[in-house]
C-alpha cells in the first residue's frame, strides 16, 4: 500500500501526501505502478471530455478542458520531460552535453516545437472521436502509454546517479511479477475500446477476432514499437535513460496509439457506428 501511495504522490500533484509519508525506498519501486496512476489521470481526463460533450459544448472546447484537467493533476510533469528530451537530443553533441541540456530548467526551440506539435496532435485526435468512444480511448491510452514507457527501466541503465537525478531517485529494475502487474494495469483499461469496436463491427466468430486484432491490436503494437525504438535511440546517444526520457516516451506512445487507432477506425468507416 505504501508503494501505491508513493506512486500517486510521485506522479501527480494531488495532496496524497496527506495520507502518509512513504519511505524513500518505496519511491524506487513506483514505476510498475505508473499505469495504475494512469487510471486516475486518464480517467479524469476521459470524464471531463465526456461530461463536456454531454453539456453541449463543442468538441474542441471539450478536448481543451480534458487536456487541461490532466495537466492540473500531473503538474505538466511529463510535458516538461518531453520538452527537455527534445531540447537535449535535438541540440545533439556529446552524451554529457545532452544530459546537461536536459537538466537545464530553461526551454529551448526544440522543446517549444515539440510541445506545440504534441498539443496540436492530441487536441485534434481527442476532438475527432465520438464522445463515449473518445472517453474510452483516452482512458485506455494513458495507462497503455505509461506501461510502454515504464519498460525503459529494464531495458536501459540510468544515465545519471541518484545525486544528480532531478527527483533524487533511481528506479529499481522490475521483477517478473512486477512486469506482469505493470502490463495488466496497462492493458485492462483497453477492454471498453475493444468492446465498442467489436459491437460497431457487428460481426462474430473468427472474423471478429481477426478484426479486433487489426483494429485494436495494431495501434497497441505501434505504441510498443515506438517505445523500444526510442529506447534504442537513447542507448545510442546517452547509453541510458533519465526521468525526462520516461516522460517523453509516455507522451509519444500515447499519441502514436491514438493516431493509429484513429486511422484504423476511419479507414474501416466505423466512426458513425461508434457514436
Amino acid at each position: 500500500m505504501q508503494r501505491v501511495l508513493a506512486a500517486f504522490i510521485f506522479f501527480t500533484r494531488l495532496p496524497f501526501w496527506r495520507l502518509g509519508s512513504p519511505k524513500p525506498a518505496f519511491y524506487a519501486r513506483v514505476v510498475e505502478l505508473w499505469p495504475l496512476v494512469g487510471w486516475l489521470t486518464g480517467g479524469v481526463m476521459a470524464l471531463v471530455w465526456w461530461m463536456a460533450n454531454y453539456s453541449l459544448l463543442p468538441a474542441s472546447v471539450a478536448a481543451i478542458l480534458a487536456i487541461v484537467a490532466r495537466l492540473l493533476i500531473t503538474g505538466s510533469l511529463h510535458e516538461d520531460g518531453l520538452a527537455d528530451f527534445f531540447d537535449g537530443f535535438g541540440a545533439g553533441g556529446s552524451r554529457q552535453r545532452i544530459l546537461e541540456i536536459m537538466k537545464d530548467s530553461h526551454i529551448g526551440t526544440y522543446g517549444v516545437v515539440a510541445l506545440i506539435c504534441y498539443y496540436l496532435l492530441l487536441f485534434s485526435l481527442v476532438s475527432s472521436f465520438p464522445p463515449l468512444f473518445g472517453a474510452c480511448v483516452i482512458f485506455a491510452a494513458d495507462p497503455l502509454a505509461k506501461c510502454c514507457a515504464s519498460m525503459i527501466i529494464n531495458e536501459l541503465p540510468y544515465a545519471r546517479d541518484a545525486e544528480h537525478a532531478k527527483s533524487k531517485t533511481v528506479y529499481a529494475r522490475m521483477s517478473r511479477g512486477a512486469i506482469v502487474l505493470d502490463v495488466l494495469l496497462g492493458l485492462l483499461p483497453s477492454l471498453p475500446v475493444i468492446y465498442m469496436v467489436w459491437k460497431a463491427a457487428g460481426i462474430s466468430g473468427w472474423p471478429s477476432i481477426l478484426f479486433l486484432v487489426s483494429v485494436v491490436g495494431v495501434p497497441m503494437l505501434f505504441a510498443w514499437m515506438a517505445s523500444f525504438t526510442l529506447f534504442q535511440y537513447m542507448e545510442k546517444k546517452i547509453q541510458g535513460y533519465t526521468g525526462d526520457c520516461c516522460g517523453a516516451t509516455y507522451i509519444i506512445c500515447e499519441v502514436v496509439y491514438m493516431l493509429m487507432l484513429s486511422m484504423m477506425v476511419n479507414v474501416l468507416a466505423l466512426t458513425e457506428d461508434l457514436v
